[in-house]
Protein backbone atom coordinates (compact mmCIF):
# COMPACT_ATOMS: atom_id res chain seq x y z
CA UNK A 1 0.00 0.00 0.00
CA UNK A 2 3.04 2.28 0.21
CA UNK A 3 3.75 4.86 2.87
CA UNK A 4 0.63 6.18 4.65
CA UNK A 5 -0.48 9.75 3.96
CA UNK A 6 -1.48 10.00 7.63
CA UNK A 7 0.99 8.28 9.96
CA UNK A 8 0.35 8.94 13.65
CA UNK A 9 1.96 7.07 16.55
CA UNK A 10 1.03 7.74 20.19
CA UNK A 11 0.10 11.39 19.67
CA UNK A 12 -1.50 13.62 22.29
CA UNK A 13 -2.86 17.15 21.86
CA UNK A 14 -3.54 19.77 24.53
CA UNK A 15 -5.95 22.68 24.13
CA UNK A 16 -5.98 25.46 26.73
CA UNK A 17 -4.12 23.21 29.17
CA UNK A 18 -5.74 19.75 29.38
CA UNK A 19 -5.09 16.96 26.90
CA UNK A 20 -8.01 16.50 24.51
CA UNK A 21 -6.38 13.76 22.41
CA UNK A 22 -4.52 10.94 24.13
CA UNK A 23 -2.19 8.33 22.67
CA UNK A 24 -3.65 8.47 19.16
CA UNK A 25 -2.34 5.95 16.65
CA UNK A 26 -3.80 6.12 13.15
CA UNK A 27 -2.57 5.20 9.68
CA UNK A 28 -4.41 6.16 6.47
CA UNK A 29 -3.10 5.01 3.10
CA UNK A 30 -3.65 6.53 -0.32
CA UNK A 31 -7.12 5.87 -1.72
CA UNK A 32 -8.73 4.92 1.61
CA UNK A 33 -12.10 6.34 2.65
CA UNK A 34 -12.16 6.35 6.46
CA UNK A 35 -15.11 7.37 8.62
CA UNK A 36 -14.61 8.79 12.13
CA UNK A 37 -17.50 8.53 14.58
CA UNK A 38 -18.04 8.93 18.31
CA UNK A 39 -19.97 10.95 20.89
CA UNK A 40 -19.69 14.72 21.29
CA UNK A 41 -16.40 15.66 22.90
CA UNK A 42 -14.65 12.52 21.70
CA UNK A 43 -11.98 14.56 19.88
CA UNK A 44 -13.04 13.97 16.26
CA UNK A 45 -12.70 17.59 15.10
CA UNK A 46 -9.49 18.05 17.11
CA UNK A 47 -8.01 15.05 15.31
CA UNK A 48 -8.80 16.64 11.92
CA UNK A 49 -7.28 19.92 13.09
CA UNK A 50 -4.06 18.16 14.02
CA UNK A 51 -3.94 16.37 10.67
CA UNK A 52 -4.52 19.75 8.99
CA UNK A 53 -1.47 21.15 10.84
CA UNK A 54 -3.62 23.58 12.84
CA UNK A 55 -2.79 21.99 16.20
CA UNK A 56 0.62 20.70 17.21
CA UNK A 57 1.03 17.37 19.00
CA UNK A 58 2.27 17.63 22.58
CA UNK A 59 3.62 14.08 22.48
CA UNK A 60 4.08 11.33 19.93
CA UNK A 61 5.02 11.23 16.27
CA UNK A 62 2.82 12.73 13.54
CA UNK A 63 3.68 12.61 9.83
CA UNK A 64 1.16 14.12 7.41
CA UNK A 65 1.84 13.79 3.67
CA UNK A 66 5.42 12.93 4.52
CA UNK A 67 5.98 16.01 6.71
CA UNK A 68 6.75 15.69 10.44
CA UNK A 69 4.63 17.81 12.78
CA UNK A 70 4.94 20.29 14.33
CA UNK A 71 6.32 22.48 11.56
CA UNK A 72 6.31 26.24 11.07
CA UNK A 73 5.42 25.53 7.43
CA UNK A 74 2.02 24.08 8.22
CA UNK A 75 0.51 26.24 5.48
CA UNK A 76 2.36 24.10 2.94
CA UNK A 77 0.60 21.00 4.23
CA UNK A 78 -2.78 22.76 4.15
CA UNK A 79 -2.27 23.61 0.48
CA UNK A 80 -2.24 19.85 -0.15
CA UNK A 81 -5.35 19.14 1.94
CA UNK A 82 -8.96 19.86 0.99
CA UNK A 83 -10.88 20.71 4.17
CA UNK A 84 -14.68 20.93 4.25
CA UNK A 85 -16.28 21.87 7.58
CA UNK A 86 -19.89 22.27 8.69
CA UNK A 87 -22.12 24.95 7.16
CA UNK A 88 -20.79 28.38 8.09
CA UNK A 89 -22.78 31.53 8.68
CA UNK A 90 -22.11 33.98 5.84
CA UNK A 91 -23.07 37.66 5.79
CA UNK A 92 -25.77 37.94 3.08
CA UNK A 93 -24.24 41.29 2.04
CA UNK A 94 -20.95 39.65 1.07
CA UNK A 95 -20.56 40.30 -2.68
CA UNK A 96 -18.18 37.39 -3.45
CA UNK A 97 -19.72 35.02 -5.98
CA UNK A 98 -19.77 31.24 -6.05
CA UNK A 99 -17.20 31.20 -8.88
CA UNK A 100 -14.85 33.55 -7.00
CA UNK A 101 -15.14 31.42 -3.87
CA UNK A 102 -14.38 28.24 -5.80
CA UNK A 103 -11.35 29.86 -7.43
CA UNK A 104 -9.94 30.53 -3.95
CA UNK A 105 -9.03 26.85 -3.92
CA UNK A 106 -6.51 27.46 -6.71
CA UNK A 107 -5.20 30.59 -4.99
CA UNK A 108 -4.63 28.63 -1.80
CA UNK A 109 -2.67 25.96 -3.68
CA UNK A 110 -0.57 28.32 -5.82
CA UNK A 111 -0.11 31.10 -3.28
CA UNK A 112 -1.94 34.40 -3.00
CA UNK A 113 0.46 36.34 -5.24
CA UNK A 114 0.15 34.03 -8.25
CA UNK A 115 -2.18 35.16 -11.00
CA UNK A 116 -4.81 32.58 -11.85
CA UNK A 117 -4.63 31.48 -15.49
CA UNK A 118 -6.68 29.49 -17.97
CA UNK A 119 -5.91 26.16 -16.33
CA UNK A 120 -7.27 27.38 -12.99
CA UNK A 121 -10.39 28.76 -14.73
CA UNK A 122 -10.88 25.38 -16.43
CA UNK A 123 -10.57 23.56 -13.10
CA UNK A 124 -13.08 25.92 -11.53
CA UNK A 125 -15.55 25.28 -14.37
CA UNK A 126 -15.03 21.54 -13.96
CA UNK A 127 -15.59 21.71 -10.19
CA UNK A 128 -18.71 23.86 -10.61
CA UNK A 129 -20.10 21.32 -13.07
CA UNK A 130 -19.22 18.35 -10.87
CA UNK A 131 -21.01 19.88 -7.89
CA UNK A 132 -24.03 21.07 -9.87
CA UNK A 133 -23.28 24.75 -9.34
CA UNK A 134 -22.75 26.01 -12.89
CA UNK A 135 -26.05 27.88 -12.99
CA UNK A 136 -25.26 29.50 -9.63
CA UNK A 137 -21.72 30.58 -10.53
CA UNK A 138 -22.51 34.32 -10.41
CA UNK A 139 -24.69 34.21 -7.29
CA UNK A 140 -23.28 35.87 -4.12
CA UNK A 141 -22.41 33.20 -1.58
CA UNK A 142 -24.39 35.06 1.08
CA UNK A 143 -27.55 34.17 -0.85
CA UNK A 144 -26.97 30.42 -0.92
CA UNK A 145 -28.87 27.77 0.99
CA UNK A 146 -26.92 25.58 3.40
CA UNK A 147 -26.70 22.74 0.89
CA UNK A 148 -25.56 25.07 -1.91
CA UNK A 149 -22.92 26.57 0.36
CA UNK A 150 -21.57 23.09 1.20
CA UNK A 151 -21.40 22.18 -2.48
CA UNK A 152 -19.44 25.41 -3.02
CA UNK A 153 -17.03 24.40 -0.25
CA UNK A 154 -16.52 20.99 -1.88
CA UNK A 155 -15.95 22.61 -5.29
CA UNK A 156 -13.35 24.94 -3.75
CA UNK A 157 -11.57 21.91 -2.26
CA UNK A 158 -11.66 20.10 -5.62
CA UNK A 159 -9.93 23.02 -7.35
CA UNK A 160 -7.02 22.60 -4.92
CA UNK A 161 -6.37 19.12 -6.39
CA UNK A 162 -5.55 17.95 -2.86
CA UNK A 163 -3.85 14.72 -1.91
CA UNK A 164 -6.12 14.33 1.12
CA UNK A 165 -9.71 15.41 1.88
CA UNK A 166 -10.96 16.10 5.40
CA UNK A 167 -14.73 16.29 5.85
CA UNK A 168 -15.97 17.51 9.24
CA UNK A 169 -19.75 16.96 9.48
CA UNK A 170 -20.35 18.22 5.92
CA UNK A 171 -24.04 17.24 5.93
CA UNK A 172 -24.91 18.69 9.35
CA UNK A 173 -27.57 21.41 9.46
CA UNK A 174 -28.79 20.87 5.89
CA UNK A 175 -32.05 19.34 4.72
CA UNK A 176 -32.30 15.65 3.72
CA UNK A 177 -32.29 16.33 -0.03
CA UNK A 178 -29.15 18.46 0.29
CA UNK A 179 -27.58 15.71 2.39
CA UNK A 180 -28.18 13.21 -0.41
CA UNK A 181 -26.70 15.60 -2.99
CA UNK A 182 -23.58 16.20 -0.88
CA UNK A 183 -23.04 12.50 -0.22
CA UNK A 184 -23.44 11.73 -3.92
CA UNK A 185 -20.82 14.34 -4.87
CA UNK A 186 -18.35 13.08 -2.24
CA UNK A 187 -18.77 9.46 -3.29
CA UNK A 188 -18.45 10.27 -7.00
CA UNK A 189 -15.29 12.19 -6.19
CA UNK A 190 -13.84 9.13 -4.47
CA UNK A 191 -14.91 6.85 -7.32
CA UNK A 192 -13.60 9.10 -10.12
CA UNK A 193 -10.42 10.39 -8.50
CA UNK A 194 -9.51 7.62 -6.07
CA UNK A 195 -9.34 10.39 -3.48
CA UNK A 196 -8.12 9.73 0.05
CA UNK A 197 -10.67 10.95 2.59
CA UNK A 198 -11.39 11.16 6.31
CA UNK A 199 -15.05 11.79 7.05
CA UNK A 200 -16.35 12.82 10.49
CA UNK A 201 -20.05 12.42 11.25
CA UNK A 202 -22.33 12.04 14.26
CA UNK A 203 -25.19 10.70 12.11
CA UNK A 204 -24.57 7.16 10.92
CA UNK A 205 -27.37 7.52 8.37
CA UNK A 206 -25.19 10.01 6.48
CA UNK A 207 -22.12 7.78 6.47
CA UNK A 208 -21.07 7.37 2.81
CA UNK A 209 -21.44 3.85 1.43
CA UNK A 210 -17.96 4.03 -0.08
CA UNK A 211 -16.49 4.38 3.39
CA UNK A 212 -14.96 0.96 4.04
CA UNK A 213 -13.28 1.56 7.41
CA UNK A 214 -14.40 3.21 10.63
CA UNK A 215 -12.41 4.78 13.45
CA UNK A 216 -14.42 4.92 16.68
CA UNK A 217 -13.35 7.67 19.09
CA UNK A 218 -14.19 7.98 22.76
CA UNK A 219 -12.81 10.31 25.44
CA UNK A 220 -10.05 11.62 23.20
CA UNK A 221 -8.77 8.20 22.16
CA UNK A 222 -9.09 5.86 19.20
CA UNK A 223 -11.32 3.29 20.88
CA UNK A 224 -11.73 0.90 17.93
CA UNK A 225 -10.55 0.84 14.31
CA UNK A 226 -11.65 -1.68 11.71
CA UNK A 227 -13.88 -2.64 8.76
CA UNK A 228 -17.14 -0.68 8.64
CA UNK A 229 -19.38 -3.74 8.94
CA UNK A 230 -17.63 -4.87 12.13
CA UNK A 231 -17.57 -1.40 13.68
CA UNK A 232 -21.32 -0.92 13.12
CA UNK A 233 -22.26 -3.90 15.29
CA UNK A 234 -25.17 -2.70 17.50
CA UNK A 235 -23.55 -3.88 20.74
CA UNK A 236 -20.34 -2.02 19.90
CA UNK A 237 -22.22 1.19 19.07
CA UNK A 238 -24.18 1.03 22.34
CA UNK A 239 -20.90 0.74 24.24
CA UNK A 240 -19.33 3.56 22.22
CA UNK A 241 -22.13 6.01 23.01
CA UNK A 242 -22.62 4.88 26.58
CA UNK A 243 -22.32 7.63 29.15
CA UNK A 244 -19.87 7.37 31.99
CA UNK A 245 -21.97 5.75 34.67
CA UNK A 246 -24.35 4.07 32.23
CA UNK A 247 -27.05 4.99 29.76
CA UNK A 248 -26.76 6.32 26.22
CA UNK A 249 -25.86 9.86 25.35
CA UNK A 250 -28.49 12.33 24.20
CA UNK A 251 -28.71 12.50 20.46
CA UNK A 252 -26.82 9.23 19.98
CA UNK A 253 -27.03 7.74 16.53
CA UNK A 254 -28.95 4.62 17.42
CA UNK A 255 -28.46 1.65 15.14
CA UNK A 256 -28.06 2.13 11.41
Amino acid sequence: MGEPLVDIHGASVARHGPLVLRDITLHVHRGEFVGIIGPNGAGKTTLLMMINALLAPAHGQVDILGVRLPTWRGYRIRRRIGYVAQVESVDPRLPMTVRETVQLGAAGRLGWFHRLGREEARKADEALNQTGLTRLAQRPIGQLSGGEYQRTAIARALVQSPELFLFDEPTASVDPRAQRDILHIIQEMHLDRGATALYVTHDLHTLPERCTRLVLMKEGRVWRDGPKEEMLAPALLRELYERAGGGSSNGGPGEP
